[in-house]
């Protein structure tokens, strides 16, 4: 409104300065053009009326110029006003749902944590429940175990005792074949002696010559089969050796059932089963000759002769080493225990199916545990790269075999 006011203001004095102008000219013109005569006077007079009315036709555009843009400013505000109404409602409008579903979500948290505080309290009583369950399965199970080991126990000692008998003979009859094996040796020997003697007779009836050089192949002879038969007593002394060191296993047993490896353990069981029957196997052992030594092999860089029942039975030892080996380490496998097989008894003992003939135990041993490390680790990995499987039991590739040996005949 005080705008308007202004404005009008402006428009009578812009009116007024146009009729001061005007009469203003016309008085100067009346001055200097008094020779013109009312003529020009009316002339003058009409053209102030038409600049008046040029005036008025001006401030009334103004005046209806204004009045339309306060009729347009009114329309604006009243829009605006309108607008921010309506924004008000909608403000509010959206504040009421987002309290709504700031109460809806907070309904729904509500439930969802009573329902979560229902499971776990559903699933802390299951296990409860469950807890409860295992520990009187794990108490059944460890009496059960118990009476298991007792019953084991019991019948280890029985065969212990059974065996400890059976070892007894064993060495008794091993003494009387070596008596036997003695008696023969020496009553050959005494044959051989007058044979030796007669030829002698004859040799030095034709020249003195022949009687030396039967006595240097007498002599020969004689070392040879001393050398012979030391080293059988020496390989026999070292078997028996051997034998007593097997009384010893029952703290290795107590060991694996205290670590809970029952595969291992029955592993065990069976190597000494199956020493058990070699032991019963050698009871009924006959000594033969079988030749000459035709064979040499060579182990840690020293050549060592042998015969074809020797040969055999490094061959016997490869093979028995590589099956007990597999076994041992699918046992360890199973059990899920680390891969060492150097910690199976049957690797430490390492003579089954040595009967202590033409070769070391030693050399036995050695040739049983290089097949026995070799089936370790194919079991422990559960492949064949060093042998295969075939009518129940495991036996080392040919390849590798000749490898390991690498015997040679002469």
């Amino acid at each position: 409104m005080k705008t308007d006011y202004i404005k009008r203001l402006a428009i009578s004095a812009v009116v007024s300065a146009v009729i001061l102008l005007g009469t203003s000219g016309l008085a100067f013109a009346q001055g200097r053009r008094s020779d013109r005569g009312q003529r020009n006077n009316q002339d003058q007079q009409q053209q102030n009326q038409n600049q008046n009315a040029n005036a008025q036709a001006q401030a009334n555009q103004n005046q209806q110029r204004q009045e339309r843009e306060r009729n347009w400013q009114q329309e604006r505000e009243q829009r605006q006003a309108q607008q921010n109404q309506e924004r008000q409602q909608r403000q509010q409008q959206d504040e009421q749902r987002r309290s709504r579903a700031s109460q809806e979500q907070d309904q729904r948290w509500a439930r969802e944590r009573q329902a979560q505080d229902q499971r776990a309290s559903q699933q802390r009583q299951e296990q409860d429940q469950r807890r409860r369950a295992d520990q009187q399965r794990n108490e059944q199970q460890r009496v059960e175990q118990q009476q298991q080991d007792q019953q084991r126990r019991q019948q280890w000692e029985a065969q212990q005792r059974q065996q400890t008998d059976q070892q007894q003979r064993s060495s008794r009859q091993r003494e009387q074949q070596q008596w036997e094996q003695q008696r023969q040796q020496q009553q050959w020997e005494r044959q051989r002696n007058a044979d030796n003697t007669r030829q002698q007779y004859e040799r030095q009836r034709n020249t003195d010559n022949n009687r030396q050089q039967w006595e240097r192949e007498r002599n020969a002879n004689n070392r040879q089969q001393f050398d012979w038969r030391r080293e059988q007593e020496s390989r026999q002394a070292q078997y028996r050796q051997q034998i007593e060191q097997r009384r010893n296993w029952e703290q290795r047993q107590q060991y694996l059932q205290q670590q809970r490896r029952s595969e291992q353990w029955r592993f065990q069981q069976r190597y000494f089963e199956r020493l058990r029957q070699d032991q019963l196997r050698l009871q009924n052992w006959r000594y033969s000759d079988y030749g000459n030594y035709n064979y040499r092999y060579n182990r840690n860089g020293s050549y060592y002769e042998t015969n074809q029942y020797g040969a055999d039975l490094l061959r016997q030892a490869v093979n028995y080493g590589y099956d007990e080996g597999f076994r041992a380490g699918q046992a360890d496998r199973q059990d899920g225990w680390r891969g060492d097989y150097q910690d199976s008894y049957a690797y430490q003992d390492a003579t089954y199916g040595y009967d202590g003939y033409y070769v070391d135990l030693a050399d036995y041993q050695y040739y049983f545990r290089e097949g026995f490390s070799r089936g370790y680790e194919d079991g422990y990995n559960g492949r064949y790269q060093y042998g295969r499987y075939s009518n129940g039991s495991y036996s080392i590739l040919g390849a590798i075999l000749q490898q390991i040996l690498n015997l040679q005949s002469f």
